[in-house]
């Protein structure tokens, strides 16, 4: 018979890799992107998690494989963007923050992660990492359209765009909003030049915003699930902040 790790009364080690670009670096969209990793480590703490920093790299890392069996789950977090020649393009102009050794490091425990069976769950450049780790592509720069996912840079990098994306019933991230039987319309901020392209075989969309971008993926035969969105947005009531991180951490706490 199998126990559930909820018996176990421990609290869920949750992974995170690390951000390896300083906040001194003069593109602002770093220091944010760095001040969201602390806010997903404080929410995952707060969620009922003991968040893991995971530093090692490479996808025989040895000490990264031997972390990742003390884990019950992995968050993949924000930050910029991934190499073009991961999925077959070359990289353009408009691309910011692109760091090999970040992107090696992600996919290492992505990969990994998937591989033990541990839930995963994508944030932004974690979207859009997992997209392109069972094979997808992205768009390297999103031409403005009739929903707004990102403020001018006149705005301020603090600022958002929000708007409304409707959550398929019964998926994975519709679960993380107390949505198991029905759809659920989430509130999003949003803030990013980037989107899956061509979604990768082995996932589905669970959610897409009214332009068709495609704001939401799962695999649907493990616990695998990613937002386009910020869920760890500060200018969002504490209550929403919190609730989808706890229920990651209630995710991990209760699988076989």
């Amino acid at each position: 018979m199998q126990t559930s790790r909820s018996s176990l009364g421990h609290r869920p080690r949750i992974g995170v890799p690390v951000r390896l670009t300083s906040s001194s670096d003069p593109d602002p969209r770093v220091a944010k992107a760095n001040a969201l990793f602390e806010h997903i480590v404080e929410l995952l703490g707060e969620g009922g998690g003991e968040p893991v920093l995971l530093t090692a790299a490479g996808p025989d890392d040895a000490a990264l494989a031997a972390a990742l069996t003390s884990l019950d789950g992995v968050v993949l977090p924000g930050g910029g963007d991934l190499d073009p020649g991961l999925y077959g393009e070359e990289e353009s102009a408009v691309c910011y923050d692109v760091n090999r050794e970040q992107d090696q490091l992600d996919l290492a425990v992505a990969r990994q992660s998937i591989d033990a069976g541990l839930p995963v769950l994508g944030i932004c450049r974690g979207h859009q990492l997992l997209n392109v780790l069972y094979g997808g592509t992205l768009i390297q720069d999103m031409r403005p359209g009739t929903v707004a996912h990102r403020k001018p840079a006149a705005h301020g990098t603090g600022s958002w765009a929000w708007h409304e994306v409707a959550v398929q019933a019964g998926s994975k991230v519709a679960s993380l909003y107390g949505g198991e039987s029905a759809a659920v319309s989430v509130k999003i901020a949003s803030g990013h030049h980037q989107a899956v392209a061509r979604v990768a075989g082995g996932l589905q969309v669970t959610a897409v915003a009214e332009d068709g971008t495609v704001e939401a993926l799962e695999d649907p035969e493990r616990w695998v699930a990613s937002v386009q969105w910020h869920p760890e947005a500060v200018e969002l009531p504490a209550g929403e902040r919190l609730a989808p991180f706890r229920a990651f951490v209630e995710v991990c706490r209760t699988r076989p």
